[in-house]
């Protein structure tokens, strides 16, 4: 038989020392490379790159693809305005003037007619050309605009994830406590059976509380990656990486004094940026119509060469106006002008209404915040530490012999809802308050 020799291999991974003890053949090398380079893969991944709330926000700002459509709107309306002074081409042409039709008699060599080359060029208004620019560049401020209003949304969404996932780890942990601590009850529950002081129905009570909470723990941390999953795909990152949130990262809630003047609120809402760029573009394009009773103009010059010989050579040379006030011709333009001004008085309308019912949810949300935030820390400074103190005193008395297992189970159970319903009211709170600031655009 082949001798056998316990091999150490000792390596370092990114900071971390390693020893691994490997009982092999000596002709099995290829297994110990495969195993070193198993470890390697796995020690790797589990060092997740930690991003900051901030962080993620500015990944989202300049690599979302939703906000880079944007930027590319606002590049093409910024070239299509460097030809908005544009004149149209000029026309040329060439044929015959006065020719006449084959067969004909002459007369005189006159009548033998022209070859004539003509040259055409209209030139717009120049009032026209300036209002057409101006239009064309309010447009794409219109775009610049929508980009924030998608980006306070995404940002929004961000924010929750992020949130939910602080939320998230806090579950973990509480749910990591719990585990230890129900298998410290199935520990003793089992050492006292073999003595008749425990039932073997409680022991069974007991592991199927540790499985449940296991299970809680399982479905935790598939949200942590669903979590991880979707805010990779709003920085726009590959989802192959491993990504952690800053588990410091510290929400707060100052309620802000900008709802009660809604011309504040309307400075700082892409919304209502977004409305008033659209009515700024409304106005310039109202303008651009009513330049259209200004006259555009065209020159033409005609040139004749004759085909007889010994005439002379002879040109027409044209200016030309165009009278755009006339009744059959106005009406087109004078229509277009009126119903942009009443589409204009509608979005201000519809600016009013939605500044109006922003600063009441805003009122709304900053009374419910105060009161969430009076609830939490009722959770946190009364109510679980009286249940842990009833947890702990059941637990005393049962290591004690003085109590049973179903009163230290109860009293768990107690402070296990409670902890858990003071995480979900967190995750509320935190939710809420992303609300609130999606509202301020903050």
């Amino acid at each position: 038989m082949k001798r056998v020799k316990a091999e150490s291999l000792k390596f370092k991974v990114q900071g971390s020392l390693f020893r691994i003890t490997i009982t092999s053949l000596a002709a099995h090398s290829s297994q110990l490379a495969a195993c070193c380079l198993l470890v390697l893969l796995t020690t790797t991944s589990l060092h997740a790159q930690v991003l900051s709330l901030d962080t993620v926000l500015h990944r989202i700002d300049r690599q979302n693809p939703m906000l880079q459509e944007y930027d590319q709107r606002v590049e093409a309306l910024h070239a299509y305005t460097t030809g908005a002074k544009s004149w149209m081409a000029p026309m040329v042409g060439a044929g015959t003037f006065m020719t006449p039709y084959p067969g004909q008699r002459l007369m005189e060599e006159r009548d033998k007619g022209n070859v004539m080359i003509s040259v055409e060029q209209q030139i717009p208004n120049p009032a026209k050309l300036n209002a057409n620019k101006n239009y064309l560049q309010s447009k794409a401020r219109v775009q610049q605009q929508g980009r924030a209003l998608q980006y306070n949304t995404l940002r929004a969404e961000a924010k929750t994830l992020y949130y939910q996932w602080l939320a998230d780890l806090q579950k973990i942990s509480i749910l990591q406590e719990n585990e230890r601590i129900i298998d410290l009850m199935l520990k003793l529950a089992s050492i006292r059976y073999p003595y008749n002081q425990g039932s073997l129905g409680n022991i069974y009570k007991t592991e199927g509380r540790l499985s449940e909470v296991q299970n809680m723990m399982l479905m935790t941390r598939a949200s942590i990656k669903e979590k991880s999953y979707r805010l990779k795909a709003l920085m726009n990152i590959p989802a192959m990486d491993s990504i952690m949130i800053d588990t410091a990262t510290v929400v707060s809630f100052e309620p802000n004094n900008t709802l009660y003047d809604t011309a504040l609120l309307g400075a700082n809402r892409s919304d209502i940026k977004q409305i008033d760029k659209t009515i700024e573009v409304m106005r310039l394009n109202q303008k651009l119509q009513q330049y259209q009773a200004k006259p555009d103009f065209k020159i033409r010059f005609d040139h004749m060469q004759p085909i007889g010989r010994n005439m002379p050579t002879q040109f027409t040379a044209m200016a030309m106006v165009s009278i755009p006030i006339a009744p059959w011709s106005s009406k087109m333009y004078r229509a277009e002008v009126k119903g942009m001004q009443y589409d204009i008085a509608a979005m201000k309308k519809g600016r009013e209404a939605i500044l109006t019912e922003a600063r009441g949810m805003l009122a709304g949300m900053a009374a419910q915040l105060t009161n969430m935030k009076r609830q939490l820390d009722n959770y946190k400074t009364r109510i679980i530490p009286a249940l842990r103190k009833n947890y702990e005193t059941t637990m005393l008395a049962y290591e004690e012999n003085r109590g049973q297992l179903p009163e230290v189970i109860d009293g768990w159970e107690a402070m296990n809802m409670a902890q858990m319903e003071y995480v979900n009211k967190l995750e509320e709170y935190y939710t809420m308050i992303v609300r609130y600031e999606k509202e301020l655009e903050k």
